[in-house]
């Protein structure tokens, strides 16, 4: 099933019951998931889709971090938000699994004691593995971690 489908019967199911805010926060995102396949013009992949989700994901904080600290109102509906997209996000990767990865890349590279000049090449070769499945901050800041 398709995460549009999925969002779409997560929102009937809230409609029927009532929950006005989740129903809303699932409107939000399934309008996001048709409008890129328009754009497309053709199905998403899983992994658009994905992309799609964590889009939305990542602008709902931005609002939420540039929101004055007395509009309670709004930091609520981010948050309450956020909590709804999270049910449709793909597992991330944690810093264990990440480390994983890198320490793959450092081997297939050929790196033994990663240094700042190595950073382009080892990120070059990591991102496309980790897209989609681990925040790009976080994978940045374990690698850096390892580079001492």
């Amino acid at each position: 099933m398709s995460k549009i489908d999925e969002v779409r019967k997560a929102m009937v199911t809230a409609m029927k019951a009532g929950e006005k805010e989740r129903k809303e926060s699932l409107s939000m995102l399934l309008s996001a998931l048709k409008n890129k396949a328009i754009d497309k013009r053709e199905d998403l992949t899983e992994a658009e889709e994905n992309e799609v989700v964590l889009k939305e994901i990542k602008q709902t904080k931005e609002t939420l971090e540039l929101t004055p600290a007395d509009r309670s109102d709004i930091i609520d509906e981010c948050t309450k938000r956020i909590a709804v997209y999270e049910e449709f996000a793909p597992k991330m990767l944690s810093e264990e699994e990440i480390k994983e990865v890198i320490e793959g890349v450092l081997k297939e590279l050929e790196i033994e004691a990663p240094t700042g000049k190595d950073k382009g090449k080892i990120m070059k070769v990591l991102m496309p593995k980790v897209k989609g499945i681990a925040d790009g901050k976080l994978v940045n800041q374990v690698l850096g971690n390892m580079m001492k």
